[in-house]
């Protein structure tokens, strides 16, 4: 079994290339960087992990990692979309440039989208084969000082459902994963601000999630738990979505 996993480098993608190498995977990291995690799953792991820098908002870059993956292996059993970034700063709605926007959905939305479109003939060859989507739960909630990456994560959403709709035939599954609060370097920055809203109450399950928290969704979706389901939004986010008065 093969997977790809983008984002590797740090955080809930790190996360992830472990899960998975602990399954029995052959997985193909990538980043703009490698970082020490990287370096200690090459050691750990020298037959089952390679890791091909790549900057998906490139797509010579995104045709490079795709390349070695046709390669090496022909086919892939598992694309995970987690790659992305944060807004360079927090800026208000009003005051937010064309180049603050770009500069996150070029990763976050587009970079997916062709990293996905590129992968498919892969996918499709293998003959089932799934996809996952990591979201956020700010692809349906209003954060009005980092408007470009919920409209980034919002169209990680409908990006699921095309392809999800594009690929059935083709018994490639697709989901979405959307992770709540999240304790990774993207998030080190505002801890204060969310362990509050945590002890306040923001989430029914009373603590920050773990990069090991999305990765076990990630796990279950690899391994056929959810092969009856494609389109589908997988909520890990310590209840973030359920709605009380």
């Amino acid at each position: 079994m093969v997977a790809v996993v983008t984002g590797a480098s740090r955080g809930i993608g790190a996360a992830t290339v472990k899960a998975l190498l602990d399954d029995g995977f052959c997985v193909v990291g990538s980043s703009r960087k490698e970082s020490d995690t990287v370096g200690e799953l090459k050691s750990a792991f020298p037959d089952r992990f390679d890791f091909v820098p790549a900057d998906i908002s490139n797509p010579e870059s995104i045709e490079a990692l795709v390349c070695f993956v046709r390669e090496k292996y022909g086919s892939l059993d598992l694309l995970v979309n987690d790659a992305g970034v944060a807004p360079r700063s927090r800026k208000d709605i009003l005051e937010i440039s064309p180049e603050d926007f770009d500069s996150v959905l070029d990763i976050n939305l587009r970079g997916t989208f062709f990293v996905t479109q590129k992968f498919a003939p892969l996918l499709i060859k293998n003959g089932r084969a799934r996809i996952v989507n990591i979201s956020s739960v700010s692809a349906y909630t209003a954060s009005v000082n980092r408007a470009e990456y919920c409209v980034s994560k919002a169209g990680i959403s409908m990006l699921t459902k095309l392809f999800a709709a594009r690929l059935a035939e083709h018994s490639v599954s697709v989901l979405e994963i959307r992770p709540g609060i999240v304790e990774t370097d993207m998030t080190a920055c505002v801890k204060e601000k969310y362990d509050k809203l945590i002890a306040d109450g923001v989430t029914p399950i009373n603590r920050m999630g773990q990069p090991s928290d999305i990765a076990g969704c990630v796990r279950a979706v690899a391994r056929g738990d959810f092969d009856f389901c494609t389109g589908t939004v997988i909520d890990c986010d310590g209840g973030f979505n359920v709605r009380r008065l």
